[in-house]
């Protein structure tokens, strides 16, 4: 009889979703990198997302960072909580950023200095993000021979969130994002070539993130130090 019933009753299993983050922080609109953005969650989704949230950083309303945002009794403002619930339940990270005078915005820095509360350890030393992919998409009004310089003044980025258990997948700089000398305008709405690349990139890191077959793309070296810390906490148990 038990068994009967039991062979009745259909047993269904709810698997969490494919989900990403996109963390966007131009503050124009319309916004160069905004836009870009947009375009990769859309490949995201053909690559098999399940979800793609995304939020503005300006939106968040998140106080400047100091040590006192380490401490456990230190107030967590709606927004930095959200920010830490769709950091933690998301399975890759997009980052869509303007640079600034040969850096991104003030309140994108202030977000990875916030987010280091619960991205590292408590010694502030070992990230916990767990190898979570995230790909970058820098605008800037300058040609693209300037990116060389670029490439370095916005490394802190990559580089936080590589101190943070993060896995560097790809970054995309798009150069001459101003419709002239001084005038701010969206421009990358009439550049085909370049949506469909950031869809074809939306599209391969959803699909490498399904197949569990992330690569790192960025500082090997780093990479590498981080392994050989590894070996030697282990060898040293």
């Amino acid at each position: 009889m038990f068994a009967t019933c039991c062979a009745a009753i259909p047993v269904i299993f709810l698997l969490p979703g494919m989900k990403f983050l996109i963390l966007v922080a131009g503050t124009n609109d319309p916004s160069n990198a905004e836009y870009l953005a947009d375009r990769f969650g859309e490949g995201l989704k053909e690559g098999g997302a399940d979800e793609v949230v995304k939020i503005r950083v300006r939106d968040l309303d998140l106080r400047h960072f100091t040590a006192d945002c380490y401490e456990s009794g230190c107030p967590i403002e709606p927004g930095f909580a959200r920010l830490q619930r769709e950091v933690q339940s998301a399975q890759g990270v997009v980052i869509g950023t303007p640079i600034w005078n040969f850096s991104v915005p003030a309140h994108l820095k202030n977000l990875f200095d916030r987010m280091g509360s619960f991205a590292l350890d408590r010694t502030r030393t070992k990230g916990k993000l767990k190898g979570l992919p995230f790909y970058c998409i820098f605008t800037g009004g300058s040609p693209q021979r300037a990116w060389i310089l670029m490439r370095e003044t916005t490394s802190h980025i990559g580089k936080a969130l590589e101190y943070f258990g993060a896995i560097h997948t790809g970054t995309h700089f798009e150069p001459r994002c101003m419709p002239g000398k001084g005038v701010f305008g969206l421009v990358v709405d009439k550049r085909p070539d370049v949506l469909t690349k950031m869809r074809i990139e939306g599209k391969r890191l959803a699909e490498a993130v399904k197949a569990g077959r992330v690569h790192h793309r960025g500082n090997w070296l780093l990479r590498f130090g981080m392994l050989s810390e590894r070996l030697l906490e282990r060898w040293g148990k």
